[in-house]
C-alpha cells in the first residue's frame, strides 16, 4: 500500500460505503496482507481462526505502485491463502472499511468444496506477475503493519465502533 494511498482513502470517505455485509458472510478467504498475524492484529487486536485454502480460477496480481496485491480473475490459475473464521460483526466491519470500496466482495469457490468471501480487484493498474508475500514479509510488513495499527480506531469509528 502506498504511504499516501490510505490517508487518501479514509480522507476521501465522507460518506459510509454499502453495507456489503448484508449478505451475512462468515468465512473470508485472504491471499494479501490479511496473511500476515501483525496485520491483523494491528487492525482487529487478534488473529482469527485460519486454515490454508486455494481458489481456482484466480490469481493474487501484483498491483501497479502498492505494496499489497489484488485478486483478479485468471483462468488456469490458482490464488493460495487462508480461510479465516469465527470474526465478530466489529471485525467484519472494520475489515470492509479497511479494504474500502475499490474492491468488490465476492463469494468465490474453494478447493476444497466449500465457499468464502473474497475482496476481489475489479480491474486496472494489474501486472502480468503474481504478487510476492516473501518480498512483502521482507520488504514492508513492518511498516504496513504499524500503520495499519495506527489506523485502526479511526476504521472503527468510520464501522461505527
Amino acid at each position: 500500500m502506498r504511504d499516501s494511498n490510505l490517508a487518501e482513502r479514509l480522507a476521501g470517505l465522507q460518506t459510509p460505503p454499502p453495507n456489503r455485509l448484508a449478505v451475512g458472510p462468515t468465512a473470508l478467504f485472504v491471499y494479501g496482507t490479511l496473511q500476515f498475524e501483525p496485520v491483523l492484529i494491528g487492525l482487529i487486536g487478534r488473529v482469527p481462526e485460519r486454515q490454508p485454502a486455494t481458489t481456482l480460477g484466480w490469481r493474487a496480481a501484483a498491483l501497479d505502485g502498492r505494496v499489497y496485491p489484488g485478486l483478479v480473475s485468471a483462468p488456469g490459475s490458482e490464488a493460495p491463502g487462508l480461510l479465516l473464521t469465527g470474526m465478530s460483526e466489529r471485525e467484519w466491519r472494520v475489515l470492509d472499511t479497511f479494504e474500502d470500496d475499490r474492491y468488490d466482495l465476492r463469494r468465490i469457490d474453494l478447493t476444497c468444496g466449500s465457499a468464502a468471501w473474497a475482496y476481489v480487484w475489479p480491474d486496472g493498474e494489474v501486472h502480468e506477475e503474481d504478487w510476492d508475500a516473501a518480498e512483502f514479509q521482507e520488504r514492508h510488513l513492518q511498516g504496513y503493519a504499524a500503520r495499519c495499527a495506527r489506523i485502526a480506531s479511526e476504521l472503527a469509528a468510520r464501522a461505527g465502533y
